[in-house]
């Protein structure tokens, strides 16, 4: 279980307790359906295989690097683990979420067998009109 799966467990349990033990649940559970929606921003990027990036925190750069590298280390998801009574025993102890595994291309991967079987590009495939002058076949 990650950071974002334990916080919307803590959710769960503090919106069932305050519909079941509360007389006026309304505030509590806005606040539960704010934090959902915290969470619903700051999850697991799909478009970052190399790393579990936080899709929430954005990206800077030319690059487009990632602002925060592990879902864990989202600064969002620490203050709401926070509101939820997170100590740091229970932080260590979670588990680091993996990247998303790639999406092949297409629907399926090329392969080495895939490149090597390409026909090479020879010079009588480029287009007369970039050919030039002193063109030879």
């Amino acid at each position: 279980m990650d950071l974002h799966a334990w916080i919307t467990q803590q959710v769960d349990a503090v919106e069932a307790e305050g519909r079941a033990v509360l007389i006026d649940p309304a505030p509590l559970l806005h606040r539960c359906e704010a934090d959902r929606r915290i969470l619903a921003r700051h999850r697991l990027d799909p478009n970052v295989t190399y790393e579990p990036a936080c899709e929430g925190c954005g990206t800077y750069g030319d690059m487009g690097l990632s602002n925060t590298d592990n879902l864990n280390d989202c600064p969002e998801l620490l203050d709401l683990a926070h509101a939820h009574g997170i100590t740091p025993e229970i932080l260590a102890g979670l588990d680091r979420p993996q990247p998303p595994e790639p999406k092949p291309r297409d629907g399926r991967r090329l392969g080495l067998g895939d490149i090597l079987a390409t026909p090479p590009i020879t010079t009588s495939d480029v287009p007369a009109a970039l050919r030039g002058p002193r063109w030879k076949p």
